[in-house]
């Protein structure tokens, strides 16, 4: 796995720096300007292609690049390569299009080091539209990086969770039997965390797999498809009605949340577009109450890297009925946001680094 991103601290009176890259230069000047509107915040430049970004960077010293995908030159892929063996602890936020070819260079980007990224739907209408959408989504995503000043530094983890080889154990077991499915819930560094995670899993695992990845639709099918390519479990995205079955992982679809529900003697997703939750569909939380509405405590739930909460209270749920907590440690987490808030509410059994977590895993099935 690539190394996690540590929050870069802002001194005081410096703002994040940033370098808008992008062909179009409507584009650029959209997303200066919605940048620009946040104090956080300083535009040190820009450039139409991957060749100018990279002549710039050393002259700039950018924080951050956003980085368009598809750009004349040098195209965002080949940029971010050069970017990652030159600037390796550079921040990098690609720009993605809601399409088959944009979700899966994007899912390259995100393997190829990209910190994170952000969609631009076509033809979104106003000026002010696509201005609103930049400061949602754009803004947080890229301050979740940093620590700005006066902003309290996050909670340290727990001195017991090394990333050693050792465990470590936070909460007290109260644990109910044998677990019968797998929760998994991730979000920023999801693809990465969940490449390396899944292929550690053998194809003859003898539990169902569920899996709660933030990501729009589109991105989920081809995330599944490539997880599936690359270990010997069975990868799907859910549909309606899909069985759960051991030895294959179901991956929730784009803007919907899954849930499970009983048909007959099996157990099936059932797919909603109810509101979100922590500003997430599908959510990590709706996924893990509704586990332990079919199976109690027997469960191993999982919290891997994400921004926010997502997932916090579906495993108090969990941890009430008697269900195993594993969370990623903060030293290979790109940001210990999910999993961290998890440990802080001690309310996770084992404390491990990605690479430990399939053994955690296998260790109580």
């Amino acid at each position: 796995m690539l190394g996690a991103a540590k929050r870069k601290l802002i001194k005081p009176g410096s703002r994040i720096r940033v370098l808008v890259v992008d062909d179009s230069v409507v584009i650029r000047r959209l997303v200066s300007h919605a940048l620009s509107e946040d104090p956080a915040f300083e535009v040190v430049g820009s450039a139409a292609n991957g060749a100018i970004a990279l002549a710039r960077i050393p002259q700039l010293n950018p924080d951050v690049v956003t980085l368009d995908i598809q750009m004349p030159e040098m195209d965002g892929l080949e940029a971010l390569r050069r970017i990652r063996r030159q600037y390796p602890d550079l921040c990098v936020i690609m720009f993605s299009t809601l399409t088959e070819r944009g979700a899966t260079a994007t899912l390259d980007a995100l393997m190829l080091g990209a910190n994170d990224y952000v969609t631009k739907a076509a033809n979104v209408g106003s000026l002010d539209v696509s201005m609103a959408s930049l400061r949602g989504e754009l803004v947080p995503k890229i301050k979740q990086f940093f620590l700005l000043p006066g902003e309290p530094a996050p909670p340290a983890a727990p001195a017991a969770a090394p990333r050693e080889a050792k465990a470590a154990a936070v909460a007290p077991a109260r644990h109910v039997g044998r677990p019968r499915v797998v929760a998994i819930g991730v979000s920023t560094g999801g693809p990465n965390a969940l490449s390396v995670l899944m292929p550690m899993l053998p194809g003859d695992f003898p539990l169902p797999i569920l899996i709660v990845q933030h990501m729009p639709p589109l991105f989920t099918r081809l995330l599944a498809e490539r997880l599936s390519a690359l270990g010997r479990l069975r990868v799907e995205e859910a549909a309606e009605g899909s069985p759960l079955e051991p030895g294959k992982a179901l991956v929730a679809p784009g803007d919907y949340h899954m849930r499970l529900a009983r048909r007959d003697s099996q157990v099936v997703v059932k797919l909603d577009q109810g509101p979100p939750e922590n500003s997430c569909r599908p959510s990590v939380d709706v996924l893990f109450r509704s586990v332990e509405e079919i199976y109690g405590g027997a469960v191993v739930s999982v919290i891997l890297t994400g921004m926010g909460q997502d997932g916090l209270r579906g495993a108090e749920v969990l941890k009430a009925a008697g269900a195993w907590v594993i969370a990623q440690d903060e030293a290979t987490s790109v940001v210990w946001g999910m999993p961290g808030a998890v440990v802080q509410a001690g309310l996770a059994d084992r404390v491990v680094s990605l690479e430990q977590v399939a053994g955690e895993i296998l260790r109580l099935v």
